[in-house]
């Protein structure tokens, strides 16, 4: 209930009021927070900010960093995104896959039956999974998996398929991911500096069973998962960020 009443409040200013709030807000970070960094695998990464989706107070302050690196690195080759965000904050020429969003050059197809005949060298979701047989009826907590195996079959040899989700939205996704029943090569977790909008590696055994921020709507950890074609045999190694 007291969810319903912060969501009924965040939606009830005007339009023009919002958007006035949020640029407000993104023009604030832009000027005094550019200088900061998060560091993820031994990089520094400078934080993002955009109003869309309040992506200057959650983890889209580092997904999209973190996702435009993976991007830079398979630049040239064959990419597919599952779940259109991306687009939203980048300017991206790759197949997007996006069975609800209608947008000019998004594909509306399940995940779990997608065939386009190749092979990618790169496949990147952004907080996505979580919602797949969650977020859609009839409930099917194990299309996620599903999902993941067709995905891992659309990899080019040598291919990465890279996913970030926040943990607590999906206990069931949560309660593969830490049975390591999902087919990573690599875990990495990220965790929410309490207080503010900034973030530190961190191992995945101190972020695990980390609740969901519903009424922020924002997550407290993420996990960024790595799977690499041809070393699927190794499920869910849990290493540290």
């Amino acid at each position: 209930m007291k969810s319903q009443t912060i969501k009924s409040l965040v939606d009830w200013p005007p339009a023009v009021l919002k958007n006035w709030f949020k640029w407000l807000a993104v023009s604030y970070c832009r000027l005094f927070k550019s200088s900061k960094t998060f560091s993820f695998q031994g990089r520094d990464y400078p934080y993002f900010f955009h109003p869309y989706n309040l992506a200057w107070r959650n983890e889209r302050a580092v997904e999209i960093p973190i996702a435009r690196g993976f991007l830079s690195a398979h630049a040239g080759h064959e990419i597919l995104e599952v779940g259109n965000v991306l687009s939203h904050y980048l300017d991206v020429e790759y197949d997007i896959l996006d069975k609800y969003e209608v947008s000019d050059g998004v594909i509306n197809e399940d995940a779990l039956y997608f065939n386009p005949g190749k092979k990618y060298a790169l496949i990147i979701s952004i907080s996505t999974l979580e919602h797949i047989g969650w977020d859609e009826y009839p409930l099917d907590p194990g299309k996620a998996m599903s999902v993941m195996m067709n995905l891992i079959g659309l990899l080019a040899p040598g291919g990465e398929l890279v996913a970030t989700f926040p943990l607590g939205y999906n206990p069931g996704f949560d309660r593969l991911l830490e049975q390591k029943q999902i087919p990573f090569t690599e875990i990495f977790a990220l965790r929410r500096i309490r207080g503010r909008n900034e973030w530190a590696e961190a191992d995945f055994e101190s972020v695990r069973g980390t609740p969901y921020n519903r009424n922020r709507f924002r997550a407290d950890a993420i996990i960024v998962g790595l799977l690499r074609n041809g070393q699927v045999e190794n499920k869910g190694g849990c290493n540290s960020g």
